[in-house]
């Protein structure tokens, strides 16, 4: 739970594990998890399942929601493979262009992605892939091909992590992990104007989009008019193993 019990304006703050005044209709699953400060606790994390608990998040002061990419039934198996575009300030035109040379990759290995904005300035693209692949094949899978970007897209795209080196877009593939968490799809986020995480078919993803005009009625419009298109990531995706395979000989 990421609460914003301040506001937008006042710094939020993580709590993983579930209060002690959580109502008995939430479910929870326990995990161990991994601080970056060291060592392992075990969390009870709440399960947010239909509209009561997702009620209950608003409660707590939640405003996006932020979480895993693997389901309750398998939590050691993700969905997909991330790909999280952090542009500079002011760069969400250059995200758009590593965000198609990517989606070009992923062709190009069999392992189509589906692209959706992060609510901010950001671009996150989404390759399903069979529930059978660890977090460390996907993290794998990402860094190489993130590090492929970078070499087609000098001075577009960079995995240097530290923020005041970075030269264009920053291709986050260290976000594939265990117990590691997204902004999830239809989020709203915690800016001015309540811009909303929004699929989009890829030919809408042009350098002339604002990804700040699509919020809360857009958002249900779009629901509306085109259904769920962020509904195939889901769906089940293709084998990581031979994608890797023909990225390693590309």
């Amino acid at each position: 739970m990421k609460r914003y019990r301040g506001g937008i304006d006042a710094p939020p703050f993580f709590q993983k594990d579930a209060p002690p005044s959580l109502p008995d209709w939430v479910r929870t699953r326990t995990f161990r998890t991994f601080p970056r400060e060291g060592g392992s606790r075990l969390v009870r994390f709440a399960l947010v399942e239909d509209e009561l608990a997702l009620a209950w998040m608003v409660q707590m002061h939640c405003i996006d929601l932020n979480v895993w990419y693997s389901r309750v039934d398998k939590p050691e198996r993700p969905d997909f493979v991330l790909f999280d575009l952090d542009p500079p300030d002011g760069g969400f035109a250059i995200a758009v262009k590593v965000a198609h040379a990517l989606r070009e990759l992923l062709d190009a290995v069999e392992l189509p992605g589906y692209v959706k904005t992060s609510g901010a300035d950001g671009i996150h693209v989404l390759a399903p892939i069979v529930r059978r692949s660890s977090y460390e094949q996907a993290r794998a899978f990402a860094e190489l091909a993130a590090e492929r970007l970078v070499r087609e897209l000098p001075g577009l795209a960079t995995t240097e992590w530290l923020k005041r080196k970075r030269e264009g877009v920053y291709v986050d593939a260290r976000q594939n992990g265990w117990g590691k968490t997204i902004a999830t799809v239809y989020s709203v986020r915690p800016r001015d104007g309540a811009p909303v995480s929004t699929p989009l078919p890829w030919e809408e993803l042009t350098e002339e989009l604002d990804p700040r005009s699509l919020g809360m009625p857009e958002a249900l419009e779009r629901v509306e008019r085109d259904g769920d298109l962020f509904e195939p990531v889901l769906r089940g995706g293709r084998g990581l193993g031979p994608a890797l395979r023909r990225l390693q000989r590309l």
